[in-house]
């Protein structure tokens, strides 16, 4: 249900789209789509012409290759509808920047310290940033141990890092009891 109850004149005036898809490769790697497209329901001028209702404004590719550990080793974008042909793709592979770089690890302040600003699109960057979680739901339960947590006797990544999944929380409690801690015991957040 909208925030807003809505009226019977709204319409709709635009509309974005995200999709991150991840492949599991014979090799043992793992390949990343993520594409981000924008559309209008109505005309617009772009650099002098005319965009015509539901023609993209932006359609834009990360192609990236993680390792198990969520490394990545190879990273590019593409660009395919832009307002500025000839200045918006004109980043030369800028988000080869992303590789070497782990998902889990520093990730999204990573990016904006290699790609914010004129350093990258806007677009791309903060289609960026949704990766990170997008990729482990892809590998949570079969490349990634959700239940009993890492070699080093660290919990599950995933505990602590939302309200539902404190570890002095009923749902920690019911579904991770090993990892339960009590009411009142400080929480390892990382």
């Amino acid at each position: 249900m909208p925030a807003v109850t809505p009226t019977p004149t709204r319409r709709l005036l635009h509309r974005r789209a995200m999709d991150v898809q991840v492949f599991a490769r014979e090799d043992g790697l793992f390949d990343v789509e993520a594409s981000l497209t924008d559309v209008k329901t109505h005309e617009v001028p772009l650099a002098g012409k005319a965009r015509k209702a539901g023609d993209p404004i932006h359609e834009m590719r990360l192609l990236l290759t993680v390792d198990a550990s969520l490394t990545i080793t190879a990273a590019t974008s593409e660009t395919l509808w832009m307002p500025y042909p000839g200045s918006c793709n004109a980043h030369g592979d800028a988000y080869a920047r992303l590789i070497g770089l782990n998902l889990m690890k520093g990730f999204r302040q990573a990016v904006q310290e290699r790609l914010s600003g004129t350093r990258g699109c806007t677009h791309l960057t903060e289609l960026c940033l949704v990766l990170p979680t997008a990729v482990i739901q892809a590998m949570a339960g079969s490349v990634i141990d959700t239940r009993e947590g890492d070699a080093d006797g660290n919990p599950p990544f995933q505990l602590d890092r939302c309200h539902a999944l404190r570890r002095d929380g009923e749902t920690v409690a019911q579904f991770y009891p090993r990892w339960h801690q009590n009411p009142g015991r400080a929480a390892n957040v990382s």
